[in-house]
């Protein structure tokens, strides 16, 4: 049953419902794919929509948003999952609203150890960034959302023909179409790192082709141009996330969770 309109997605409305045999609330989101696409364009979406909202649909970790279920209701495709309490980290990447240090980090913490699970049940997220993490401060638990809706935007040509997915927090090889695995996913949690640390994102450009030269190509601002009073480990962290070069970036969200647990560390002890 829907209870009343949560806001609208980049691929169309969010409801919120309850279910009332269970009295759950649930989050419904809603797309019109058939608008977007047509004919063997849309069968193929479509076919893309379901595959992906089942894969998401077998994740069960507590920093993964819960899909309880999928299909489709005339013209619309929908997907009901978990109503999730609390904010997307957007409202904490700005300059004037950070998080503390200490807690950001236990925020990304928790999005590593998630990304972590999900790429060892071989799902790549492709759409990691703050708007994608619904964090409930009283609780201190983050839940990363939009598994697999990324992948949709992929093949389409959406309307204002924007790249899929968000180019500021791409890693190299997404942007130049290559095939990626979870690495991109924790070259995006860099970016999203850096942007919780400071309020800037480390890429910035007028354009989207100069924002793709600078991310396969230059490199960013040192963390502490920004930061000068956080320990020289959260350079380290976010010089490794953020690598060019795919071997040498963290290979495992386990990997980079590790080396963020123990910076967390120095930073206790220096506050």
């Amino acid at each position: 049953v829907i209870d009343s309109e949560l806001g609208r997605g980049a691929m169309g409305m969010v409801y919120l419902g309850h279910d009332p045999k269970i009295g759950r609330s649930v989050a419904i989101k809603t797309m019109s794919l058939s608008q977007e696409f047509e004919g063997d364009k849309l069968a193929d979406v479509k076919e893309r929509f379901f595959r992906e909202a089942e894969t998401a649909g077998r994740l069960h970790h507590p920093n993964i948003v819960t899909i309880y279920d999928v299909g489709e209701d005339q013209e619309l495709s929908y997907i009901s999952m978990d109503y999730l309490r609390g904010e997307n980290l957007m409202a904490y990447a700005k300059s004037e609203s950070l998080l503390p240090a200490q807690e950001t980090f236990d925020v990304i913490v928790q999005v590593a150890e998630a990304l972590d699970y999900a790429h060892n049940e071989r799902v790549v997220h492709r759409d990691i960034k703050p708007a994608n993490m619904i964090y409930d401060r009283d609780n201190g638990i983050v839940k990363v959302t939009d598994f697999g809706v990324a992948c949709l935007t992929d093949t389409s040509k959406t309307k204002t023909g924007t790249i899929l997915g968000s180019p500021s927090y791409m890693s190299p090889e997404q942007l130049a179409g290559a095939k990626v695995d979870g690495r991109s996913d924790l070259f995006s949690l860099g970016v999203t790192l850096y942007q919780m640390l400071t309020g800037e994102l480390p890429f910035i450009a007028d354009s989207l082709a100069s924002l793709m030269y600078k991310i396969a190509n230059e490199k960013h601002p040192d963390i502490r141009m920004f930061r000068p009073d956080l320990p020289s480990c959260v350079s380290q962290v976010i010089n490794k996330a953020l690598h060019k070069d795919l071997e040498r970036r963290f290979q495992s969200g386990a990997q980079m969770a590790k080396a963020l647990t123990r910076c967390r560390e120095r930073l206790t002890r220096k506050h």
